[in-house]
Order: structure tokens, then sequence, then C-alpha cells
């Protein structure tokens, strides 16, 4: 792959010209892909506005409150990778809340946040629906190869060194997690856009 340099400004506007480029009568599920340390968050968030001044319902989800409950999650310790690897994402609960509901001839119906992994409890929020020709931005880590469908998605990619870097040294077990990912699910290959972002003042796109 080679790499087009890109602000952040002009990468946002592209994504949104890809997003709003969908078919008007249809929902549009876009993931938003990356460790924490690339900040897939932020991205997700410059998206709302935009896409909202194009006409589109947005409404955004973070994977992170869709962890299984504690009892599950960590039942097999609390820094083992392959467990954080696989069994971390309520992938289920994902699809079925989040997901499948804005599939053709879904119900629109959209729970936003299921489970507080801070205090390990529902959130027990109600159902918000998205009006077809509306946006899902969904944010998170390891969202690729898990058989979750999405019309547009985009990995947030960070060189093995950035990665370390910015991963927080509480945090550090989980890098074998993230290389098993890019091993395995091959996000580069699986993304419709891949955005390198070792230094976030100087993104680039990756091309082929």
């Amino acid at each position: 792959m080679r790499a087009r340099p890109i602000s952040r400004d002009v990468l946002v506007e592209e994504l949104t010209e890809r997003i709003s480029g969908r078919p008007p009568d249809g929902w549009v599920r876009v993931a938003v892909d990356g460790a924490p340390a690339a900040r897939p968050e932020v991205l997700a968030d410059d998206l709302v506005a935009p896409l909202r001044l194009r006409g589109r319902p947005v409404l955004r989800v973070s994977a992170g409150d869709y962890l299984r409950p504690a009892s599950l999650r960590l039942e097999h310790g609390r820094t083992d990778p392959d467990v954080f690897y696989e069994d971390w994402l309520d992938v289920r609960a994902l699809r079925r809340e989040v997901l499948e509901p804005l599939e053709a001839g879904g119900s629109g119906q959209v729970l936003p946040k299921l489970w507080d992994s801070g205090i390990d409890r529902a959130f027990r929020l109600p159902y918000q629906e998205l009006p077809p020709g509306g946006v899902l931005l969904l944010d998170g880590t390891l969202l690729l190869g898990q058989g979750l469908a999405f019309e547009v998605s985009v990995h947030v990619w960070l060189s093995a060194g950035a990665l370390r870097r910015g991963t927080p040294e509480r945090e550090s077990w989980r890098l074998p997690a993230y290389e098993r990912y890019e091993r395995e699910a091959l996000p580069q290959e699986a993304a419709d856009v891949v955005v390198r972002a070792d230094h976030p003042d100087r993104l680039a796109v990756l091309v082929t």
C-alpha cells in the first residue's frame, strides 16, 4: 500500500461524501475501527455534523457500551489478551440490538447503549429510532472480522511502535491482541478506507 497524505478536514469531507453517497432510502451502518490509542471515537464524532448538514440523520454508538458483563468477560482473568480478543465484545447483542434493525426491512429501532462496564450493570436506556436514510456511526476496536455487517468501514491504523507508545502501561497486556487482530482479521484488507494515524496531525490514507 502507498500512503496518500491527507488533512483531518479533508479526510472528514471525503468520508462524509462516501457515506452520504449511499442510497438515501436505506440505512448506512458505518464502522470506525481502531485500537483505543488511534482514537476512532474522535473520527466518528467528527463525521456527525457534516453528515447532518447533508440531511442524513445520525446515531452514534460505541462498541465499548456493548461489552459482556464482568462475570463473563473476566472469567479467565483480567489480563488475558486472547480472551480480550475473543470474548470481551458482545457481538451477538451488538448485531441484534444495533445492526440487524438497520437491515433492509428492519425496524430502525436501535439500543444506543447496553452495558456500563464501569459499574457492571445495564444502562436501561430506551430504544432510539433512526429513520430510513439515517447513518449509524459505530466506533470501537476489533470490530472487523467478526461477521458484523457494515455498508462503510474505516480502519484507523497505527504502526506497532505508535501503538505501543500510545497504549497506557496498564493496558499494555492488550498489545498481543491487537497484533493478532492485524494478523488474523486483516483489517487493512477488510476495511473500505484505511487511515494511518501514527501522527494525529499528519494523517494518510493507505491506497493499494
